[in-house]
């Protein structure tokens, strides 16, 4: 594998965070319209593209492999759970701000970073896979992620709960989980939508990268740098994060399965760094968003010298 891939890609995303930041400070965006941003990222862009998987051309993989990776990567947003319950407990984070370590811990970028990231350095073929971790990924950020992320705001007093009796059932059924249902449905019985219409998604799906890293250059303006690289239990958290569990996962996983393709995939998408969306979400519901914004900026900075470190251990 080549390490100069995975510069290349992380340099990628640097330079738009920066172009989100200078576009900050000229006053071509406000902390007003990131928000407006956000809600375009977390309704329209982001199932954009994961309805976009379905309609990849490549071969269909069988549906007893399917099974399996599906299994795979459950059992990884399994330990993933278990991490994000324990760690702020080893690193003896305060209550309150325990939310964020949780989001931080379970979801991480596998799609703006994970994508072409995977494509990259190991082949078209591990889009599949990549795209069953989005799926997972998005019915639990819109499911678990929002819940505790809305209890957040509401402890905070910036978010006040809804008072109907179907709030529950709309927490759970909503644009995201509507979208990951719709695009397993298109992959597994490979059903065909007219081109007009995979087109637009596709057209929509292409500006999530490029929006969700202005709205994140727009939080890292405001911020003093200072504030974001002077926290040791972030880092503590980045190291067991997105060092430790990849490796681990992976050297125990690869004793049970023989497709090595799916194992360095599911170890690639362990690696990557923290996810955007408990930040697009975090702004909606105007909860306190400086741990998560801190958290996903320096696991991004130090994805340079992580990713390389979990990919020596999949080569």
């Amino acid at each position: 594998m080549s390490i100069s891939v995975v510069f290349e890609q992380m340099i990628i995303i640097f330079i738009l965070i920066l172009i989100g930041i200078s576009l900050f400070r000229e006053k071509m965006l406000s902390e007003s319209t990131s928000r407006q941003l956000s809600g375009l990222i977390v309704n329209i862009t982001n199932p954009a593209v994961l309805l976009c998987s379905a309609f990849d051309d490549s071969p269909k993989i069988p549906l007893s492999e399917l099974g399996i990776a599906v299994l795979v990567f459950v059992l990884t947003y399994v330990v993933l759970f278990l991490f994000a319950y324990i760690i702020p407990i080893i690193l003896r984070i305060p209550q309150p701000a325990r939310y964020s370590y949780r989001m931080l811990t379970i979801f991480g970028n596998v799609s703006f970073i994970g994508i072409p990231l995977s494509s990259a350095v190991l082949g078209s073929g591990s889009l599949i896979f990549v795209s069953l971790s989005s799926l997972i990924f998005n019915i639990l950020i819109y499911t678990y992620g929002l819940s505790l992320l809305r209890k957040a705001a509401i402890e905070q007093g910036t978010y006040e709960a809804p008072d109907t009796s179907d709030s529950t059932f709309r927490k759970i059924v909503n644009v995201g989980t509507i979208s990951a249902v719709l695009t397993i449905i298109l992959y597994v019985w490979d059903l065909e939508v007219p081109t007009i219409i995979s087109d637009s998604l596709n057209y929509a799906g292409r500006a999530t990268t490029l929006l969700s890293m202005l709205v994140l250059g727009v939080s890292v303006a405001q911020m003093n740098l200072k504030e974001i690289f002077s926290h040791p239990k972030l880092y503590l958290h980045t190291a067991i994060r997105h060092i430790l569990l990849p490796i681990g996962f992976t050297i125990i996983i690869r004793n049970f399965i023989d497709n090595e393709l799916l194992v360095n995939t599911a170890a690639i998408m362990l690696a990557v760094p923290a996810g955007n969306m408990p930040l697009m979400l975090s702004k909606q519901l105007n909860a306190d968003e400086s741990t998560i914004s801190q958290g996903i900026i320096l696991t991004t900075v130090l994805s340079l010298i992580t990713i390389p470190i979990v990919t020596l251990f999949i080569s």
